[in-house]
Formats: C-alpha cells, structure tokens, sequence
C-alpha cells in the first residue's frame, strides 16, 4: 500500500516542470487500513440480558421478562465446552411459581434453531405474515394474541451449533453434541442446570418439540427421569417424525396415501364426488381404505390376483389425484418426492413436501422430482430477517454471531446401543410416571411427517392400549409448521393450552395406577 502511494507521487513529480515546483508543507501521511486474518469473534458461554415487556393475550395485559443469554455445557472434569443460546418468558406478576407451568421448546433439523415456534406458534412475538404464512415485507415482529405464556412460563433452547449457541473452541469434538444419543444426555444435563438456576424444581414442567425435536423431547423424557430425577408432566409433538418405530414394507409404503388424498383435496384434483366433500369426511374414507384393503394388498406383492391389483390401483387413482396408469407404473407405490412432482405437473407447478399448499416453478416439467421446496425457502424468507431484527433491535442481545437457521452438525451420529428409539424412551417414561401426558399435533398437508404416520406411532408406542388415555391427537389444515396458518395458530395454541390444564395435576392428587 505505502509502496503504491509513493510511486505515485514519484510519478506526478516527474511530469510536473521543475520551474512550477514549488516548496511545500510535508504531504499528510495516507491513511492505511490493514488486511489480514479476521479476528475470532468472541463467544460468551455464560451470559444474560434481560429486559421487561407486556403482551395481550385474548384480551388481559401480560407483564414479563425475557432474558436472552448463554449457558455453559461442561464436560465429566467440569470444563465449559459449550455455550448453549436460549430465550426464556417469564410472566412476572406470578409470585409463586410452585404450581406455574414451564415449557420447554426444542425445533428439529437436527441442525435447526428454537427460531421458528418462538416467534411463529407460542411465544409473546409473532413475525409478520399472511393468513396463510407468505412472507409479508415490511419483516417484523408483533404482538401474539395466541401466545401460551399467559398460563405457562417458556424457554426456547438452540443447541449447540444452531442459533448462536456454539463450542467452546475448535478443539471440542463434535462427537460431545452431534448425535441421537448425545444429544439428548447434554440437553437433560443443561436442563437440570437451567432449572436449579431459576428455582423451577417444584413447576410442572412440559417438553414440546416439532419435527426432529421430538425425537429429542421423546428421548429427554426418559433421561430427565431416569438419569436427573426431573418428573414431567407432559411432552408435545409437533409434527412428529416416526420416532424410531419400523414401519419398513407394506404399511410404510400405505400409510402416505391420506396425505396424498389430503394434498389432492386441496388443489382440487379429486373426483367430483369427493372433491365436493369437506377434507374430514373424505379423510376417514382413505384411512379405512389403506388399514384394512392398501396393507393388505402390497403385503402380496408380485403374487396379488392381476384383477385385484387393477381395483387397488383405481382406488389409490381415485383418493391420490394420479393417473392409474402412473399408479400400475409404480407397483401400487407412489414416492413422495415423485408425488410432488407429478400431481400437479399438467399446470407447470411442484407442490412442497413440508407444506403441499406450497408451489413451486422447475426448470422443466419433465423429472422425477422438484428441483426445490418451496416451502421451506418460503419460510426461511419469512422468519430469518424478523429474528435478527428482534434480538438485535428489540432485546439488545449483541453480537457478529451469525444466527444459525440452520447449522453444520453433521455428521449425526445414529448408530450405537438403543440409537433412534425415542419412540420407546417416551414409552418407558410415560409408564414409569403417571402423571406424564402425551399430545401430538399434525398439520394434514404435511409430508415430510405426515398426520397419519404420526397416529400410528402412538398405536405402535402403546402396544398394550393401557397408556391411550393419556394420549391425544390434533389435526390442522396446515402443514409441518401449522400454526403458520392464522386459523391454526389460534386453535393449537388453544389445544395446548387445553392440554396443560388437563394434565396438571389437582393438589393433593398423587401419582399412582
């Protein structure tokens, strides 16, 4: 830089007539601005920040703190390894919190934030999108009417390498955070401290967690329990994924077709007589249909009678939208990612696999799947901009942390002793404790983790029938984020709010069979 500078006043002197040169103050010396490595950002393992807000919920003034912050994550010789990002409500006119609720919120990826119930489903701020859940500019946050912290204090947790939680230096092996099992025993680790920290021993306490989260709440249930001593009294799916439960061959292959009748009501591709029907009532029909005829039939694979494989197929055309040509073509079983691609490839549009109320555009109709979901595109487009904004600008939390949306944690471990049997851990915790209730919520246009996949892992969870009663399912014409939808944030809300409510115990109420 100094070297370029000075060749350059070399070079106006040489051109400039010695006679016109006159003496002249010393030139002022260029200001350099030095390049180089960037500094490492600096991580706070252990911090908070705190400030008092409002809210109104269904018509009541809310006073109550937010504190964002870090909490370490140590290892078995006590050596802070991690920082661990969270956002924790506290309603602050409760003064005695023995018999007040406390939520805590998990989301999935497994590499994703806490970002998208906290600021789409039960927190005191909801980001600014349409009825539907289409970005809306200006980004912003506002008021949630719906929010369930009038009834329940909550805690939105990220781990480590979501949000802005992240190791403590390079050195940490990932293997401490990046797996089924590992994850869950950190987190139940984390908890215990967060709870001793805040005096939340004696609150009931919920897990709710979407998607991949409830691979996590399922399996935090049982190690809260058995390796912190923390009894819980209810867990909420969102969205579940299959838990860990097999269902490899004829019923996995079966039980997409009500998503698929689901998907195709909507778009309005159905026969007449079932499109002119409400989604409810055409729903129980296909259900009937791939139990009791669907199974059945792939269950005789290549050996099905040819006549009956001609009827199987027109009844899986008639309830998926599809051709029945198309559906012979692919021995009675439709993929998913060729299901988007193909029921609405007549008009030049995809449809989205987390949410099919989504379309999308490929670069040519042709193919065996969509080039992109649109769906997901559409939300990070709806919540990134609104969570920086609100913790910058509006919580004053900062710093250059890039927040993680989604983050590096691969490779995920899921091999190992008991790995991926989250379904079976929330068994065993549900048994072992009588208080603990289940509630699982599912949006019908959900592909990824579609509503009746997520029935049945309560009927394969409970072989015995003798935990239903504490077992309850909610259905959303919505998909995977279906509060996203204004009717459907209103009525989960509710149908969580409902559920805590049931599942706190009475005073004096004890936990026995």
């Amino acid at each position: 830089m100094k070297q370029i500078f000075v060749l350059a006043m070399l070079s106006i002197a040489a051109i400039t007539p010695l006679a016109a040169q006159k003496p002249a103050a010393p030139a002022p010396k260029p200001e350099v601005k030095m390049t180089g490595e960037p500094k490492p950002v600096k991580l706070l393992l252990d911090s908070t920040t705190t400030l008092n807000q409002t809210v109104t919920i269904k018509g009541a003034k809310i006073p109550y703190s937010v504190t964002v912050g870090t909490q370490p994550v140590w290892d078995e010789a006590g050596k802070a390894i991690a920082g661990v990002f969270y956002t924790y409500y506290e309603r602050s006119d409760i003064k005695d919190r023995k018999s007040r609720p406390l939520v805590i919120s998990f989301n999935g990826g497994p590499g994703t934030a806490s970002v998208w119930m906290h600021l789409g489903y039960t927190g005191p701020k909801l980001l600014n999108v349409d009825s539907e859940g289409y970005p809306l500019m200006p980004y912003s946050v506002k008021e949630n009417p719906n929010s369930i912290l009038d009834i329940a204090d909550i805690i939105y947790i990220d781990p480590v390498n979501t949000g802005y939680s992240r190791m403590a230096n390079k050195d940490v092996a990932k293997t401490k955070f990046f797996g089924v099992n590992v994850d869950i025993k950190y987190l139940a680790d984390w908890l215990n401290t967060f709870v001793s920290r805040k005096n939340r021993w004696l609150s009931p306490k919920y897990l709710i967690g979407e998607s991949y989260g409830t691979n996590r709440v399922s399996g935090l249930a049982l190690e809260l329990q058995n390796a912190n001593w923390m009894y819980l009294n209810g867990v909420i799916l969102v969205s579940p994924t299959n838990l860990g439960i097999d269902r490899k061959g004829p019923v996995g292959d079966a039980n997409m077709l009500p998503y698929y009748a689901a998907t195709a009501w909507h778009h309005k591709v159905l026969p007449s007589d079932l499109q002119q029907k409400d989604l409810l009532q055409v729903l129980p029909e296909v259900e009937q249909f791939t139990t009791f005829e669907l199974i059945p039939a792939l269950a005789m694979g290549g050996f099905l009678d040819p006549a009956k494989r001609k009827e199987i197929a027109g009844k899986i055309s008639r309830y998926s939208g599809l051709s029945e040509k198309v559906v012979l073509e692919h021995n009675l079983v439709i993929p998913t990612s060729f299901f988007w691609k193909e029921l609405l490839r007549d008009k030049g549009r995809t449809i989205g696999r987390l949410d099919s109320r989504y379309l999308g555009i490929d670069s040519e109709d042709a193919g065996e799947r969509p080039d992109y979901s649109p769906e997901l595109t559409s939300w990070l487009h709806s919540f990134t901009p609104p969570i920086n904004y609100y913790f910058r600008e509006v919580l004053g939390y900062k710093t250059d942390l890039k927040y993680f949306m989604f983050g590096p944690t691969n490779p995920w471990s899921r091999t190992g002793e008991n790995t991926d049997m989250t379904g079976e851990n929330l068994r065993q915790a549900m048994a072992q404790n009588p208080y603990l209730h289940l509630l699982v919520q599912s949006g019908y246009y959900d592909g990824a983790c579609d509503y009746f996949n997520a029935q049945n892992n309560m009927w394969q969870m409970d072989p015995s029938g003798k935990l239903k009663s504490r077992m309850d399912w909610k259905g959303y014409r919505s998909g995977h984020m279906m509060y996203l939808r204004q009717e459907d944030v209103v009525t989960a809300n509710n149908d969580i709010r409902d559920f805590i409510k049931k599942a706190t115990p009475k005073p004096g109420q004890p936990a026995k069979y």
